[in-house]
């Protein structure tokens, strides 16, 4: 009887920390990276790489922005997109995020199409040629959604730069 219960509560116990791995395994800095030079390779940029310095600076801000996850820019040194989901927005799904919003940038003009002329703004950071470390974090918020950062170094989007140079036409 008392070797079951210290083999249910060993059960218990692996089973607890296989929840808590699942939870955390999708928010690597691998998860945030491969998103982001998927799609800068799609328009012929250099990857970036995990910078622990930036993520750090990541982190601070979103354990600060824990309570209320309001979507308000830190307005540090480095570029930076942020995302809010109610739920659990993971690694991949806030780059998905930014990523969708290529259909709005028209490399022709340099310009976010549609009704938001900023609406392009977190895929042209994704996307910066320039922009060459990574660093993001994840925190959940107190209401129980998510609030995810990537802070990019050095910063993109500036007026009238091009995020990257037009690929050629293929043949």
């Amino acid at each position: 009887m008392a070797l079951s219960r210290i083999s249910l509560a060993l059960i218990m116990c692996i089973l607890g920390l296989g929840v808590t791995e699942s939870c955390c395994a999708q928010n690597t800095p691998q998860d945030f990276l491969t998103p982001h030079n998927r799609a800068r390779a799609e328009v012929g940029v250099g990857p970036m790489t995990w910078d622990d310095s930036v993520a750090a600076y990541a982190q601070r801000y979103a354990n600060q922005r824990r309570g209320d996850c309001k979507l308000i820019h830190s307005s540090g040194p480095y570029g930076e997109n942020l995302a809010w989901s109610s739920g659990d927005l993971s690694a991949a799904g806030a780059v998905k995020m930014w990523v969708a919003e290529k259909s709005l940038y028209d490399h022709n003009s340099n310009k976010c199409v549609g009704k938001n002329p900023m609406g392009c703004l977190h895929y042209t950071q994704v996307v910066w040629r320039d922009s060459t470390r990574l660093g993001c974090a994840k925190v959940r918020c107190n209401s129980g959604g998510s609030f995810v950062i990537c802070n990019y170094n050095p910063p993109g989007n500036y007026i009238g730069q091009w995020p990257y140079q037009k690929l050629a036409a293929s043949i």
